[in-house]
């Protein structure tokens, strides 16, 4: 079953220098630290081991199709929305051996490797990515079938979730509600403060977990005017969010559109590269392959991430079952926004802007629904290629 959280009416101080004692301390507690630094001109996900790791001074500014790290006039640890990368990749692998077989006298035998599967602490989940990584724990925990990986990598996990102050530009998770508060689904949430010479976080736990390694830092009691600044760093967050989306009656409006031209219309623009699923913080789609040496002795069959935007994907005996560009769209952004909530009970969107970000022409998930269920275009002229 999923982790239950509870949320902490408490809050804390902690200065900047006390980040990096967190760093440490989780380190102490065994923890392999990961969190966000700049590397090939993006802000990625990797182990860090002090603050000089991480994005100190970067900002990004994101547009349709468009990615640009910016250097900040201050030295903000988090001044940052998201990059490329989500939380996924360690708690859902993109390539995962299923099991490994080798030919012993004549007979194939399976080889039972024991992973050796470290406790993750993720550091700098935003709203989105911590609400994201609860959608998923649906997925793979509950129901009658629990994910063997991914619960043995999900419950040793520790997560810090730091408050969004800088949305980007294809934002809009306070309209799905993930965002820019972070209300449920971490360890410790922080919440940068930087106003002229004040530099520092709240600080609030979740869990007893959480609880006990803000114990071991470095914290004072929060006043009351430190309380209000953090809350107005969020608060002018939400009123700089990128972009809104009404969801009131949209699932419904899209699964009555099933047949609509607009979809023939929204594929125009639409490579089928799986840019937007990969980036995804939410989609967990796979297929199964079976791989052998060249000299036969040895076989195994592997788990990787896949795309329903590939024909193959859909593929049964005689043919796809969505062959057409259109097809595969609709049952994205369909199953995104609307049949993940029959399924999962939740929307399978954030709001975290990533799919807009990364789309080669520039695809906004929200004008291609709007134009589905209202019938009136809403799609702007779109810009493509990451700068």
């Amino acid at each position: 079953m999923r982790r239950s959280f509870a949320r902490s009416e408490d809050r804390a101080v902690l200065q900047t220098e006390g980040v990096q004692a967190l760093i440490e301390c989780l380190a102490r507690h065994g923890y392999r630290v990961l969190g966000p630094a700049i590397h090939d001109g993006a802000i990625v996900y990797r182990e860090v081991n002090s603050t000089s790791d991480l994005p100190v001074g970067w900002t990004d500014d994101q547009k349709r199709g468009a990615y640009r790290l910016n250097r900040r006039r201050d030295d903000s640890l988090f001044g940052y929305a998201v990059g490329p990368h989500s939380w996924k990749q360690f708690l859902h692998p993109s390539l995962l051996t299923i099991f490994r077989a080798r030919r012993t006298d004549g007979a194939f035998r399976i080889v039972t490797d024991r992973e050796d599967i470290p406790k993750y602490a993720f550091l700098g989940v935003r709203p989105c990515e911590a609400s994201a990584i609860e959608i998923q724990d649906t997925v793979f925990l509950e129901g009658q079938f629990v994910n063997a990986a991914y619960n043995a990598r999900r419950k040793g996990a520790f997560i810090v979730a730091v408050n969004c102050g800088n949305p980007a530009g294809n934002c809009f998770c306070s309209s799905m509600g993930t965002g820019p508060e972070a209300i449920s689904g971490f360890d410790i949430a922080l919440t940068e403060v930087l106003d002229g010479k004040k530099h520092f976080f709240l600080l609030e736990t979740g869990t007893p977990a959480g609880a006990k390694i803000a114990a071991e830092l470095p914290t004072t009691p929060a006043t009351a005017e430190q309380i209000a600044a953090g809350k107005a760093v969020i608060k002018q967050a939400e009123a700089r969010m990128g972009r809104t989306f009404k969801t009131e009656g949209l699932k419904e409006a899209l699964q009555e559109n099933y047949e609509h031209p607009g979809w023939e219309t929204a594929v125009e623009k639409c490579l089928t590269c799986g840019n937007c699923t990969s980036v995804c913080p939410t989609c967990f789609c796979t297929t199964v392959e079976d791989f052998t040496d060249i000299t036969g002795d040895t076989a195994e069959r592997r788990q990787r991430w896949d795309s329903c935007f590939t024909q193959e994907f859909s593929y049964i005996f005689g043919g796809s079952v969505r062959p057409s560009p259109a097809s595969r769209y609709r049952q994205w952004l369909l199953h995104k926004l609307a049949n993940w909530q029959d399924q999962f009970g939740t929307s399978g969107c954030v709001g975290c802007g990533r799919c807009i970000t990364w789309c080669p022409t520039g695809i906004d998930i929200r004008e291609e629904a709007i134009a589905i269920v209202s019938g009136v275009p809403e799609r702007k002229e779109q810009t493509g290629g990451n700068a």
